[in-house]
This record gives structure tokens, C-alpha cells and sequence, in this order.
């Protein structure tokens, strides 16, 4: 099969073309049956009216024969006989001789003394004319005589013959308008399904970059490459997190664990007996402790994304969440030196996961606490850490802010990936997850994280890290 045969049987088994096809189909045939009526209806309005004149036509001359008699009767006929009139008419006696009239005889389809009927003719007068069609009715006209009263229906005949031949035509017409649609219209969406599958292959065979292009038409092709073209830039993000993570689990978990295994072998070479071995496991256990928490900190973000929160959802006061947190940790604030202040008057009830919204609190202000104490003054120490709770028109903001260095501008999207230290010599206890589990946190609640100086303009601008949470959350 050539390739250009092999595109057509392609493209007619497409299923734009097939449903196009049945739709024209469907059509045409409701078409055909509606014109069928139409024509019979025609046909029989027509027939009807011209009966109708004939019998009027009848009565009248029934009349005549009555009243005037046979002489009265064949002056009618005569006077009415044109030779080239659609109206016909055949007198005879009751032996069958032509007494009057512009019909030849009386058609063999015309029976007895009531029944009529469509009959052939040929005008009188013309031997070679073509033969017409005509109705006719029988009339009584006495006992002696035999009347036939008709109407020539040729051009009847032919126009309803010409509506017949339009409608075929309009209906082959549509047929192939409709089969040309199809075929078009399959082309056009079998074009758009060929680029999304060379996209996708192109894809699978390791081309990440590639992208679906759109044609800014809008249609529901358009719609779903960008919903791919969304769902591929996710997935690209993700592997690059997941490359980037392995990079980062490979440097931040090397030094601890060198550390734990020095520690040991220090343990094992020390002579300070049972106090100095007692030393040297604690050591050992606290460097265990920051290594599981740091592995328990990626199973609570993997978790996170993998949307697993919906059995643990229930409602509470979020104020009153922000103000424990705080609470809890204000003794560690105070011993940095550092003063936490808590804005909580705002009292949203919200339906979510308590656990996971009070451990991203837990989070920012930790690392608050963290960082604001790097660059603690007298001038920064009346409020040096600030918590606040506060509504907001689409849902409610929770707000932490320091007097830290900060984070520069082009560094914030980053500083929201797993395994992000931007402090480079790392001398800092921390894993690098804290803020990547609040994006966490709030992106499975449906919320947003937003980051910005909290003090703009100064040497120290500190952090502040606002997160917002929906109004959907908010219990009725």
C-alpha cells in the first residue's frame, strides 16, 4: 500500500470523519423524509384543487343539462372546446360518436358514471404532439348523452417533477458537502493529534525541552496541549528536584555521616574510659538524631505531594495554633535574644490537616529564630521576630518575619527546592528542607507561599515569608 493510500484509509477511519459522516447521514435521511412528505402533500394539494374545480365545473353543467336540455348542453361543450386548452372536455352519444368537445373519445381510464382518473392524451389537432397528462371526471348529462370533463396537468406534472430533481440534487449536494466537511475536519484534527504524538515521542525519547505547540485558536486542541504542555513543565521540574536532590543528598548527608563514623573511630581510640566512651555516643546519637530527622523530614514531603492528607483534615482555630506554636518556642527565642511578637486577633476556623499546618509554622519561625539572631542588635531587639494572622479577602495570610539577612530576589523561587542551603560554607545546623516543606505543606492545601523583605531598604532586610491559605478552607 503506497503512502498516500495508506494517509486516506487513515484519515476515513478517523473518528471525526466517522462521526461526521453518521451525522450527514442522519440528515440527509431526515431530509429525504420530510421532503417525501412535502412532494406527497404537493402533489396532493395540486391533484385536490384541480378536482375540485372539476366537479364545480361538473355541477354546472349537470345543471344546464337539466335545466336547457341536450341543445343547451352541446353549446356549452362546443363554445368551451379550444383546440389548444388546458380545459378538455368529451361529449358523446351513448354509442361512443363524438358530438362536441376537444377531447378525442372518452379515455379508456375513465370507468362507468362516477369514477375518473389520470389518463394520456394527445392535443387534437396535432397527430405528432407529444402525449400530456391529464385528469378527468365523468358528468351526468342526461340519458342520452356521455359527458367527460378534464384538465390538462402537464405543467403540474412538471413542476413537481423539477421540485423532485432539486431536492435530489440538494440532497447529493449536502452529501458531499457533508463528506467534505468530514474529510476536512478530520485532516485538520488527525494534523493537530500527529503533532501532540511527534511531541510525545520526541519526549519519550529524552528531549524534556520539547513542548506542544498551540495555535491560539482556543479550541479544546488547544486546551489540552497546554494542559500537557503544564503537566510536562511539572514534570520536568520534578526530575530536575530529583536530580538536584540526589546532588544535594549526596553533599549534605556525606558530612554527617564522615562525622559520625569520626566520632566513633574517636570513641574507640579515646582512653577516657567509660566517661569518654558515654561522650562519645551521645555525640554519635545526636549526629543519628539529625540524620533521621532529616530523612523523616523527605517521607513528610514525598507524602505531601503524593496528596495523602485528606484522612487527617480537621477543623480548628488557626489563630490559636499560630499562638501555641509561638509559645512553644519563645523560651528559644529569648535565649538567642531575640523577642517574638505574635498579631493574632483575626480568628479564622479552617478544616485542614492541624499536624502539618502547625509543623510549617513551626518551621518559619524556627528559622526565624535561626537567622534573625545571626545579625541580632540592640536597635533590632524590641521586635525582632514578628507572627502574625490576618484575613485576607481570598482566604488568610500567616505571616513570619525576621531582621535576618534576608534572601535576595533571585534566589527566593530556589530557596523553596528541597536540599536549598543558601548559606555556602553551611556552618549552620539545618538540612535545607524547612521551607521546602512549608511549600509543601501549603501546595496541598491549595495555597501559595510568597517571600519578601520584611525590612526593605536597610542593611539588615530580613525575611518575611508569607503563607496563604484559601477561603475554601474556612469552616461554614
Amino acid at each position: 500500500m503506497s503512502a498516500q493510500s495508506k494517509a486516506w484509509t487513515q484519515l476515513l477511519g478517523t473518528t471525526t470523519f466517522r462521526l461526521a459522516s453518521g451525522i450527514v447521514a442522519l440528515f440527509v435521511v431526515a431530509a429525504a423524509v420530510i421532503v417525501w412528505l412535502l412532494h406527497a402533500q404537493t402533489n396532493a394539494a395540486l391533484t385536490e384543487q384541480v378536482l375540485a374545480g372539476l366537479r364545480a365545473e361538473a355541477e354546472s353543467l349537470s345543471a344546464m343539462s337539466r335545466d336547457g336540455g341536450t341543445e343547451a348542453l352541446d353549446r356549452a361543450i362546443r363554445e368551451r372546446s379550444f383546440p389548444h386548452s388546458t380545459q378538455l372536455y368529451s361529449l358523446t352519444d351513448m354509442a361512443g360518436a363524438q358530438l362536441a368537445g376537444n377531447l378525442a373519445g372518452v379515455p379508456p381510464e375513465i370507468r362507468g358514471e362516477t369514477g375518473g382518473g389520470v389518463f394520456r392524451y394527445r392535443p387534437s389537432g396535432v397527430p405528432d404532439a407529444v402525449p400530456r397528462l391529464a385528469v378527468a371526471i365523468p358528468v351526468k348529462a342526461g340519458p342520452d348523452r356521455r359527458l367527460i370533463v378534464g384538465r390538462d396537468i402537464e405543467e403540474q406534472r412538471g413542476f413537481a417533477e423539477r421540485v423532485r430533481l432539486i431536492f435530489l440534487y440538494g440532497f447529493g449536494g449536502l452529501a458531499l458537502a457533508g463528506l467534505a466537511g468530514g474529510l476536512l475536519m478530520s485532516r485538520v484534527v488527525v494534523r493537530r493529534i500527529g503533532e501532540i504524538n511527534a511531541a510525545a515521542h520526541s519526549i519519550m525519547e529524552g528531549n524534556l525541552e520539547r513542548r506542544i505547540e498551540t495555535r491560539g485558536s482556543g479550541d479544546e486542541i488547544d486546551g489540552l496541549a497546554e494542559n500537557l504542555n503544564a503537566m510536562l513543565d511539572r514534570i520536568e521540574q520534578l526530575m530536575g528536584g530529583l536530580r538536584e536532590v540526589s546532588d544535594n543528598i549526596a553533599h549534605d548527608l556525606k558530612t554527617p555521616l564522615t562525622r559520625l563514623r569520626s566520632r566513633a573511630e574517636a570513641a574507640l581510640r579515646g582512653n577516657g574510659g567509660d566517661e569518654g566512651y558515654r561522650d562519645g555516643l551521645v555525640r554519635i546519637l545526636e549526629e543519628a538524631d539529625e540524620l533521621i530527622k532529616t530523612f523523616n523530614a523527605l517521607l513528610l514531603i514525598a507524602r505531601l505531594e503524593a496528596g495523602a492528607i485528606e484522612e487527617n483534615m480537621e477543623a480548628f482555630d488557626l489563630s490559636e495554633l499560630v499562638r501555641d506554636v509561638a509559645e512553644l518556642y519563645e523560651p528559644v527565642a529569648d535565649e538567642a535574644g531575640l523577642k517574638l511578637t505574635v498579631d493574632a486577633a483575626a480568628r479564622p476556623r479552617i478544616k485542614a490537616n492541624r499536624q502539618l499546618i502547625g509543623q510549617a509554622v513551626a518551621n518559619l519561625v524556627d528559622n526565624a529564630i535561626k537567622y534573625g539572631a545571626a545579625t541580632h542588635t540592640r536597635e533590632f531587639a524590641a521586635a525582632a521576630i514578628g507572627v502574625r494572622v490576618a484575613e485576607v479577602a481570598n482566604g488568610v495570610e500567616i505571616s513570619v518575619a525576621d531582621r535576618g539577612p534576608g534572601i535576595a530576589r533571585e534566589d527566593r523561587e530556589r530557596a523553596l527546592k528541597r536540599f536549598v542551603r543558601l548559606e555556602r560554607s553551611r556552618t549552620k545546623p539545618g538540612t535545607g528542607l524547612g521551607l521546602s516543606l512549608v511549600a509543601a505543606v501549603t501546595r496541598i492545601h491549595g495555597g501559595a507561599v510568597r517571600l519578601a523583605d520584611s525590612a526593605p531598604g536597610t542593611a539588615t532586610p530580613g525575611l518575611k515569608v508569607v503563607v496563604w491559605l484559601p477561603k475554601r478552607l474556612y469552616c461554614e
